[in-house]
């Protein structure tokens, strides 16, 4: 039967206007987890919660080193902006999107049963309602889905149970230059709670999950020196607090069937002694993560840094020696995970120079001399210039994804 235009505009809106997939697809048994192979080794499979929301018993990946992401905030997530970056997934060899679950603010991409989230009303703030169909969208681009959790930065969390927080020496909150109350990084609840979500993300149909703020707050000594952490154990310091909670959140991601991943900060990658005084050691996440996200952004690195006066004005030469560092740490790591860097893909302020295509290509050619071939894009408005892309140059995108090609 032919439709006419008008007829064809109903179906349209009427697909769009409908609770489930945009993009139907077939109903699938959910495999058994192979355990005996590395979590980012695993095909992974897309589970059903609700026979609309049925996922085809087929790998969307079978490599999390095959990533070449893009980071997308949650208000980019949920609305009509995300069409807009999938068609630029299509027509490019971006095959991956980084999405907040929970940000900074401590607020959830969707509606969360996790006690904890109910408790703090960190639902009230959800971005989106309707994240299984948007997740359907995403696969039918043939897009892999990396859940962003924020750990202890959660002002939401910190004011709302005041038990689980840094205090001051007034028995207040401890706040950071900027106003905002953090979580006591040495308490096991806040990375429990992290954990309940990232499991939770997975039954939602994220294909990984990425935990950030993984650390200590970084501020000058001088305020440092009026934080209290009540829960901190007799003996332990920060470098073993992280230590062992990353272990905790490593467990917990793998029992779900997924890789775990951390982002850090990159100077973590080239300090030769101690723990930048956020408890991060880069050998720490290398031996036990799936794979370590260094930011290495030029701009965040100080003058000097590597040689360079104007570190921001050097992205090519910044990338390649902050990576060259982390791939020495890893050089003697057992099993060690990938490295995936986020890449600088704004502009900071008036700092020079502006990072327009030339820039971000420079830092993608660094990476990729050094043979790493995965990486994110961060910009924070989640706007991305075609022109620092490749053309999708493969017939079949789902042929890559699938089988794993460009290893």
């Amino acid at each position: 039967m032919k439709l006419g235009r008008f007829g064809r505009r109903f179906v349209v809106l009427a697909a769009l206007g409908f609770p489930g997939r945009l993009f139907a697809q077939g109903v699938a048994a959910t495999p058994a987890v192979m355990l005996s192979a590395r979590a980012d080794q695993l095909p992974v499979f897309l589970r059903s919660r609700a026979p609309r929301f049925a996922h085809p018993d087929q790998p969307l990946f079978v490599n999390a080193r095959n990533v070449k992401a893009l980071y997308v905030n949650a208000w980019a997530f949920s609305s009509p902006k995300l069409w807009t970056l999938a068609r630029l997934a299509d027509s490019t060899e971006i095959n991956a999107f980084v999405v907040d679950v929970k940000d900074d603010t401590g607020c959830l991409l969707y509606p969360s049963t996790v006690p904890t989230a109910v408790q703090i009303g960190a639902s009230a703030c959800a971005r989106t309602k309707n994240v299984e169909a948007r997740l359907d969208t995403l696969r039918a681009h043939h897009i892999y889905a990396i859940a962003r959790i924020v750990v202890a930065k959660d002002p939401r969390l910190a004011e709302r149970k005041p038990e689980w927080s840094v205090k001051d020496r007034r028995g207040g909150l401890w706040r950071d230059r900027i106003n905002i109350a953090w979580v006591d990084a040495y308490n096991d609840s806040v990375w429990v709670y992290a954990a309940q979500l990232a499991r939770e993300a997975v039954e939602k149909g994220f294909n990984e999950v990425q935990f950030d703020y993984v650390r200590f707050p970084d501020e000058p000594r001088e305020r440092l020196a009026e934080a209290i952490f009540p829960a901190k154990r007799a003996g332990e310091n920060e470098r073993e607090a992280v230590r062992r909670h990353v272990q905790l959140l490593v467990d917990r991601v793998r029992a779900a069937g997924v890789p775990a991943t951390f982002d850090i900060f990159g100077l973590t990658a080239s300090t030769k002694e101690g723990d930048l005084g956020i408890g991060q050691v880069w050998e720490d996440f290398a031996s036990v993560a799936d794979v370590v996200l260094p930011m290495v952004y030029p701009s965040h690195y100080y003058p000097g840094a590597f040689g360079f006066a104007h570190p921001n004005g050097e992205p090519y030469r910044v990338v390649h020696d902050a990576l060259t560092d982390a791939l020495e740490r890893t050089r003697d790591v057992a099993n060690a995970a990938t490295i995936r860097p986020y890449l600088q893909a704004f502009t900071l302020g008036r700092r020079k120079p502006r990072y327009t295509p030339v820039e971000i290509r420079e830092e993608i050619r660094a990476a990729e001399e050094l043979g790493i071939n995965s990486w994110v894009l961060w910009n924070p408005r989640s706007v991305y210039q075609r022109d620092a892309l490749r053309p999708f140059r493969t017939s079949s995108r789902e042929a890559e994804t699938v089988s794993g090609a460009g290893e």
